[in-house]
């Protein structure tokens, strides 16, 4: 691979695909940013963006790695699929994580519970490959901690976060549960939202900080992840990525409860339920191995470059072996008309 390009279109998107970004420069491979104005303005300098088409085009790159379920249309080169997340039981499959788009040229997924799923479509569509390598959001969480993110003092450190569905986010009903728990003093908090969330619903846990309460945005989920003990969460795939670690998990009403979860049905249940999680029970931490090692079972902080590894072989092997893509002119539609917000006009 020569030059590919990270495609994001959400703020969520950048600590997906940095680590995938650091792999590739690290062999010599030019990388491009495509995003939207508003992920655009968190870029770093020293990651460029694409901001016309036609130097997209000139920059013909051999791989866009999308962590979104759409590719941008036009842009020559392997379209992969690297997701925004763990299949979070949000919906069902066909709507969800496992919807077929006719985007991707490669799905590279996370663990046996994606790669089955996925090998098994690949059979039935056959336009596109399917290669495990892990998830490269995860490969910092598998590294020696730059610097700590708190200062441990003895205090158990749980981290809240919540998904922006308003049918599934527990966020607007656990304000009042957690102003109380923060004031009593004997936890530390990390406290984060999805960057989707409602404005005032965000100013609002912003206003929570305390001495033993931070908030942070969910670019540095990784690092909360890594600090807490204990994950409080309702049903987002941020439970998945912090189970990897066999660190315990509350959930609050959670669409689908699963046997590594402790599952309450109100925010007044979830003290006691932290207590439970921070007792390590033999129970629930077998249960939350089995689950580790099939959605993600990658410790070496090394997805990415297997991803890379993966996108190199499929362009060694060339286009002969894939189908054609189907048409789907509805989706297409909506990313050619989605792909103007890409670039200056």
């Amino acid at each position: 691979m020569r030059a590919c390009v990270m495609f994001a279109t959400e703020a969520y998107a950048l600590p997906i695909l940095r680590p995938l970004a650091a792999a590739a420069m690290s062999r010599g491979v030019a990388v491009r940013w495509l995003t939207t104005d508003a992920v655009a303005a968190r870029l770093r300098n020293d990651e460029v963006r694409l901001r016309q088409l036609s130097e997209a085009r000139a920059f013909a790159p051999d791989a866009t790695f999308c962590a979104a379920n759409w590719a941008p249309p036009g842009i020559p080169g392997l379209k992969v699929q690297v997701f925004h997340g763990f299949n979070a039981n949000k919906r069902e499959p066909d709507r969800g994580h496992f919807a077929i788009r006719g985007f991707f040229d490669l799905y590279t997924t996370q663990g046996p519970a994606t790669t089955l799923p996925f090998q098994a479509l690949a059979a039935q569509h056959g336009h596109f490959a399917v290669v495990e390598t892990g998830w490269p959001k995860l490969d910092p969480l598998f590294r020696p901690e730059p610097s700590p993110l708190i200062t441990r003092d003895g205090r158990p450190v749980v981290m809240f976060a919540s998904t922006f569905s308003h049918r599934l986010s527990c966020a607007p009903a656990m304000q009042e549960t957690l102003r109380s728990l923060i004031a009593r003093g004997d936890r530390q908090w990390l406290l984060t939202l999805h960057p989707k969330s409602e404005p005032e619903l965000i100013q609002a846990y912003r206003a929570l900080e305390a001495p033993n309460a931070r908030y942070l945005d969910a670019e540095r989920l990784i690092d909360m992840e890594r600090a807490a003990d204990v994950l409080v969460c309702d049903t987002s795939s941020v439970i998945h990525e912090f189970a990897v670690q066999d660190k315990p998990v509350v959930t609050v009403a959670n669409r689908r409860p699963e046997p590594f979860m402790l599952d309450v049905a109100t925010p007044a249940e979830v003290d006691a339920a932290i207590d439970v999680a921070l007792s390590h029970p033999a129970a629930l931490m077998a249960a939350l191995k089995v689950h580790g090692d099939d959605i993600h079972p990658y410790r070496d902080g090394r997805s990415s470059e297997r991803v890379l590894d993966a996108t190199d072989a499929m362009l060694a092997a060339g286009a002969a072996r894939r189908g054609r893509k189907p048409l789907n002119p509805v989706r297409r539609y909506k990313a050619w008309r989605d792909r103007a917000a890409l670039f200056d006009r």
